[in-house]
C-alpha cells in the first residue's frame, strides 16, 4: 500500500516537472520569437480557458492588463488581439493586405460553400471578383436606388400592421419579429421580387422556416467548436456541430435553389432584360449565361445567402438596439420626432428622399452602431509573417479585432459609455481613420453598409414619426447574447399607440 502511494507521488512529481518544463519552454520560445505579451497559457488548451462570453467584453478586460495588443494561444491556433484605434491602423492600414484573409473555420467549410462566399473566401482572385460583382452589379448606388419603392412599401406595411394591432391607449408590442419580417421582405423584394411575410401570403410558412433556419445557422456559427481550436480533432465531430451544420446547409440550399429556379422560369417567359426590372438574382443569372462554368448555382447561392442573412440580421439587430436606447432616453426620442415633424410633417410617412434632411436620425443610427456594432469582434488571419507594433506575427495567426473596445475608448470618445447621438452632428466619424468602424475595416469592409443604413434609417424614422413609445418599466433589459455577434438576448417589448397627429395619415396607408 505504501509502495503504491510512493509511486503515485513519484508520478505526480514527474508530471509537475513536465508541466514546468513545457511552461518554461513556451516562455523562452515566446521571447525568442518576439511575440506580444500574453497571459499564462495552460498545456494543450492554451488560453481557451480565459474566453468567457460575451467575447468582446472579455477581450476588453484582458487588454486592461496586457495592453491594446496581446497574444493568445487558442488550442493549436495562435491569435493576435487588438483593441485600440492605433492597433487597428497598424493591421488594417499598413498590413491590410496581409490581414485580408479569414481564418479557416468549420462554418466556412460547411455553411459558406467551402469558403467560396464573399465573406469567407480567401483574399485572392475569387474574392476580388465576388467583391466586384457585389460593388458594381448588385449593391451599386444606382441599383440600390432602383429598389427604393420596395423599401418604402415594406415600411408602410409595417406601419399598417402595427396600426391595426393598436388601440387608442398604450398597448404592449413585441417588436423583434416585426422588424425582422420587414427587413426580410425588403431583402427578398430586392433579391427576388418576392414578399414572404404579410397577411394571406402563401409563402408565409416557408419564410418562417427560412428565418428559423437562418437563426439556427447563426447560432451554430457562435458555438465554440473544438474542431476550430484543434483541427486534428475535427474529423471526430465530438460536439455534433458539423453534423448540424451539414443538415442546416442542405435545408437552406433547397430554399435558395427554389428562389433561383423561380426567377429563372420568370426570365424565360417575361422580359427581365430592362435594368429597372432586374432583381439581384436576375443580374446573377445574366452573369451565369455568359460563363456558366464559373457562375455556378453554388456561387449564386453564396452571394444570395450573404445578402439575405447578413443584411436581415444586422438591420434587425441595429433597429432593436436603436429602439431600446430611445426607450431609455425619451428626450432623444422627442428630439428626433420634433425634427421629423418639422421636415416631413404629418400628412405623409417619410420616404428615402427625406433622409438627407434628417441628420439627427442618422446620428441615432451612428450612435447605436457605435455602442452596439452588429459584429463587435472582427475575425481575420495573416497570410504571411509581418511586424505589428514591433512584434513578430507569424503567418496563419488569427486576428481578433475588438472594435467594441475602440468604440468605447474614453480617449477617443467623450462620455464613451453614454448614448449621445449629438456627438455625430459636429463630426464625420466615418472619415476619422479607425475611430468609428461598425462595418469593418480595410479590404474586407462590408459592401452592404449603404443599403443597411437606408433600411435602418427608414424603418426607425417611420416608427418614431407614426407612434408614441414608452418602455414597459423602470428597467430595460440590455443584456447581450454571448458570442461574436451583438444580438439581443431578450425580445424587445414596449408600450405604443398611434400618434394623434398621424392618425388619419396612417389609417389611409
Amino acid at each position: 500500500m505504501e509502495l503504491s502511494i510512493e509511486r503515485k507521488m513519484e508520478s505526480f512529481h514527474y508530471f509537475i516537472v513536465f508541466v514546468c518544463f513545457v511552461f518554461i519552454y513556451k516562455l523562452l520560445q515566446k521571447r525568442r520569437r518576439n511575440l506580444p505579451p500574453s497571459p499564462i497559457a495552460l498545456p494543450i488548451v492554451g488560453h481557451l480557458y480565459l474566453l468567457k462570453k460575451p467575447i468582446h467584453r472579455t477581450l476588453s478586460k484582458l487588454s486592461e492588463k496586457y495592453g491594446d495588443i496581446f497574444f493568445l494561444q487558442l488550442g493549436s491556433r495562435p491569435a493576435l488581439v487588438i483593441t485600440s484605434s492605433s492597433a487597428f491602423e497598424e493591421c488594417f492600414g499598413k498590413n491590410d493586405e496581409i490581414f485580408a484573409n479569414r481564418p479557416p473555420l468549420m462554418i466556412g467549410k460547411y455553411i459558406s460553400y467551402n469558403n467560396t462566399t464573399i465573406g469567407m473566401s480567401p483574399y485572392g482572385p475569387l474574392w476580388r471578383n465576388l467583391r466586384r460583382i457585389a460593388a458594381i452589379e448588385i449593391l451599386s448606388s444606382s441599383r440600390v436606388n432602383m429598389f427604393s419603392s420596395v423599401r418604402v412599401q415594406e415600411v408602410h406595411s409595417l406601419v399598417r400592421h402595427l396600426f391595426r394591432g393598436s388601440s387608442s391607449s398604450f398597448k404592449k408590442v413585441e417588436l423583434r419579429s416585426r422588424l425582422s419580417a420587414a427587413a426580410y421582405n425588403i431583402m427578398t423584394g430586392m433579391i427576388a421580387d418576392q414578399r414572404y411575410y404579410g397577411e394571406d401570403l402563401e409563402d408565409f410558412e416557408e419564410a418562417k422556416r427560412f428565418r428559423e433556419l437562418t437563426e439556427e445557422i447563426f447560432s451554430l456559427g457562435l458555438t465554440s467548436n473544438l474542431g476550430d481550436s484543434f483541427p486534428w480533432l475535427a474529423w471526430m465531430d465530438l460536439q455534433g456541430v458539423v453534423k448540424r451544420m451539414k443538415k442546416s446547409a442542405r435545408k437552406r440550399d433547397a430554399m435558395l435553389q427554389k428562389m433561383i429556379d423561380k426567377r429563372r422560369r420568370i426570365a424565360d417567359v417575361e422580359d427581365t432584360g430592362r435594368e429597372e426590372r432586374k432583381t439581384m438574382i436576375d443580374v446573377l443569372l445574366s452573369l451565369q449565361k455568359t460563363d456558366p462554368d464559373y457562375y455556378t448555382d453554388e456561387i449564386l447561392m453564396g452571394l444570395i445567402w450573404g445578402l439575405l442573412s447578413g443584411a436581415t440580421e444586422t438591420s434587425t439587430t441595429t433597429l432593436e438596439w436603436g429602439m431600446t436606447l430611445l426607450l431609455m432616453y425619451p428626450d432623444t426620442l422627442k428630439k428626433a420626432r420634433s425634427q421629423l415633424d418639422d421636415i416631413v410633417g404629418h400628412d405623409r410617412v417619410l420616404d428615402e428622399s427625406d433622409l438627407p434632411k434628417l441628420p439627427f436620425l442618422r446620428c441615432i443610427i451612428n450612435e447605436t452602431l457605435r455602442l452596439y456594432p452588429p459584429t463587435p469582434v472582427l475575425l481575420h488571419s495573416s497570410s504571411q509573417d509581418c511586424i505589428v507594433r514591433g512584434y513578430n506575427i507569424p503567418a496563419g495567426t488569427m486576428l481578433l479585432a475588438n472594435l467594441w473596445s475602440v468604440h468605447r475608448d474614453p480617449e477617443l470618445w467623450e462620455d464613451a459609455a453614454s448614448f449621445r447621438p449629438e456627438r455625430f452632428l459636429s463630426m464625420e466619424a466615418d472619415r476619422e481613420g479607425f475611430k468609428w468602424i461598425p462595418f469593418g475595416a480595410g479590404r474586407r469592409v462590408c459592401p452592404g453598409s449603404a443599403v443597411g443604413t437606408k433600411i435602418t434609417c427608414l424603418v426607425l424614422g417611420a416608427l418614431i414619426q407614426c407612434f408614441d413609445w414608452r418602455r414597459l418599466g423602470e428597467e430595460v433589459d440590455m443584456s447581450e447574447r454571448p458570442g461574436l455577434a451583438m444580438f439581443r438576448a431578450q425580445k424587445l417589448e414596449a408600450f405604443y399607440a398611434p400618434r394623434q397627429e398621424m392618425f388619419h395619415t396612417i389609417s389611409k396607408l
